[in-house]
């Protein structure tokens, strides 16, 4: 049996099995999505697929739009090659609920795979003609925090950005860039309105995708590629919009484990995939249940009844700020961030079984509850303490999810500025320093320890993909375990990077402390460990 069009038709098969089959006709409305696109989306990974995916299809389900997703990919060709064209872009849901039980689900709702490839001309000019669709009033975004990032920490712009500069939006290459190039698409025809959506984790995401778009339409209007009415149009909040969102649903790296039992159940070719550029997927996504998306109520060509979807809020731009900040500089990501590259250095696998050991949940709930709940802002349409409360009983320690640690250390160093500095900045505006901090400090500290790819017995790993893993392990490749002596100043250009923190943690009265605590976790074997004891023990 396949995850195919044709194979689902065999409704007797996956029904026996306790899987959910799309409820309206599948052919019917991608011909209509294709004909007339509505709502597209950058990033079509396995956060996309189960929970953009997911909320779409109960649109179409409850009879509130008749249109899927028109999926876009930007960045990792071999995910549309692997993931969508043989399994007719249909995806397997698998939620998986922290006393064991499932919900397994197809969702048919993503209707189209595009590569955003100038190489290739039929993709490329299917990608103009989507976003010269009238129809067209959502374009969304989950290309994680690094996705609209133009420059390196010496504040020039990354050699591909130059490139796509330097070479116009003909033959544009990042994200940034070939949403830049569409959107010149849609001035020159018919200047309709549209509807920018960024679901990334970064503190004011619209502002961020705004400020990334704008920055390459006037590097292409200083070299003559595209026109100053150009860059009115997407100054221009009635023509272009880039609402604010807050986005959260814990999607762990597809279960081996899960292939397997699929495949035993006689569905074939489950097996997740690794492509050549390191994004780990497969046919099913696993992931919990809770989910929130908060999405600042700014639409200016329309939009379908969102609001209708599971876990999803319409508000304005202050109720999702203080959301987002809820969740990401306070309540969910800072544990995430304190925790995993250290647990990694602790030789834990999956998150759920570090929160076991009593002191890392200590840790994490000082993190939470003592250090980001005091500084957080109530937004009121979902409780901050209900909110950490829901984290440390239920989402947290669902050991079902497998999440791991490694997965929750990728991409650390573009994340730990809205992670902790945020809160560290709230406790220097409020206290004049952060130097009561702990958790916060240690997290850092612990962050910077995993960077050494060296664990607390001694032995080597490899590191989780970050864009800066290159800068900063040549900055610590001095720094020996064992010696604690060898750490010198090697820590200073990063804790007092306001690039990397948003702040200088010198200032704020972190950054010795930092610096100690860094120095107890390279004393030698198991000093990791001796130090997480010293200060939650």
């Amino acid at each position: 049996m396949k995850l195919t069009k044709n194979g689902i038709k065999e409704r007797k098969f996956f029904e026996d099995n306790g899987i959910i089959l799309p409820s309206y006709d599948v052919d019917k409305m991608v011909q209509k999505t294709l004909e007339a696109p509505q709502w597209v989306h950058f990033g079509i990974g396995n956060i996309f697929r189960v929970f953009i995916g997911g909320i779409a299809d109960e649109l179409i389900s409850k009879g509130y739009t008749d249109k899927g997703l028109t999926c876009v990919e930007t960045f990792d060709f071999e995910v549309v090659d692997k993931i969508y064209k043989p399994y007719d872009n249909l995806g397997l849901s698998i939620i998986l609920r922290g006393d064991g039980s499932r919900e397994n689900r197809v969702l048919a709702s993503m209707a189209e795979a595009v590569k955003a490839d100038y190489h290739d001309e039929n993709q490329w000019n299917r990608l103009k003609e989507i976003f010269k669709s009238q129809a067209l009033q959502i374009v969304s975004f989950t290309i994680t925090e690094k996705g609209y990032a133009l420059k390196n920490a010496n504040g020039d712009y990354f050699e591909f950005i130059q490139s796509d500069i330097n070479n116009g939006p003909n033959q544009s290459t990042s994200a940034m860039a070939i949403l830049t190039a569409m959107l010149w698409e849609r001035f020159k025809d018919s200047q309709t309105p549209l509807a920018l959506v960024s679901m990334d984790n970064c503190s004011h995401n619209g502002d961020l995708l705004k400020s990334s778009v704008l920055t390459i339409a006037k590097e292409w209007q200083l070299k003559g590629f595209v026109s100053e009415d150009f860059i009115n149009y997407i100054n221009d909040e009635k023509k272009v919009a880039f609402p604010w969102t807050m986005i959260d649903k814990i999607t762990p790296r597809p279960s081996v484990a899960i292939a397997d039992e699929l495949e035993a159940l006689g569905i074939e070719d489950m097996q997740p995939v690794e492509t050549t550029k390191r994004t780990y997927i497969a046919p099913f996504i696993n992931a919990e249940g809770p989910q929130y998306l908060v999405i600042e109520d700014n639409f200016p060509n329309g939009r379908i009844e969102l609001q209708h979807g599971h876990g999803v809020y319409l508000a304005d731009r202050e109720t999702v700020n203080k959301s987002e900040r809820m969740k990401v500089t306070a309540c969910l990501n800072p544990v995430h961030s304190a925790l995993g590259p250290l647990e990694v250095v602790l030789g834990i696998e999956l998150f759920a079984d570090g929160l076991k050991d009593p002191e890392l949940l200590k840790m994490g709930r000082q993190v939470a509850y003592d250090e980001g709940l005091p500084v957080v802002v109530d937004p009121k349409i979902i409780s901050p303490k209900a909110f950490v409360d829901e984290l440390f009983d239920d989402r947290f320690p669902n050991e079902y999810l497998g999440d791991t640690n490694l997965r929750l250390s990728t991409d650390v160093s573009q994340g730990v500025g809205v992670r902790f500095g945020e809160t560290v900045k709230a406790y220097v505006q409020k206290y004049g320093t952060a130097e009561s901090l702990v958790a916060i400090p240690l997290g850092i500290a612990g962050w910077l320890r995993y960077m050494l790819a060296v664990d607390d017995q001694g032995q080597a790993y490899e590191l989780a993909p970050d864009p800066m893993n290159e800068e900063l392990t040549e900055l610590l490749k001095d720094v020996v375990v064992g010696d604690p002596t060898s750490l010198k100043d090697q820590l200073k250009p990063v804790l007092s990077n306001k690039s990397i923190f948003f702040t200088d943690l010198y200032e704020a009265g972190l950054g010795n402390k930092i610096e100690d605590m860094f120095r107890e976790m390279i004393a030698g074997i198991g000093a990791t460990r001796a130090t997480v004891h010293k200060y939650f023990g």
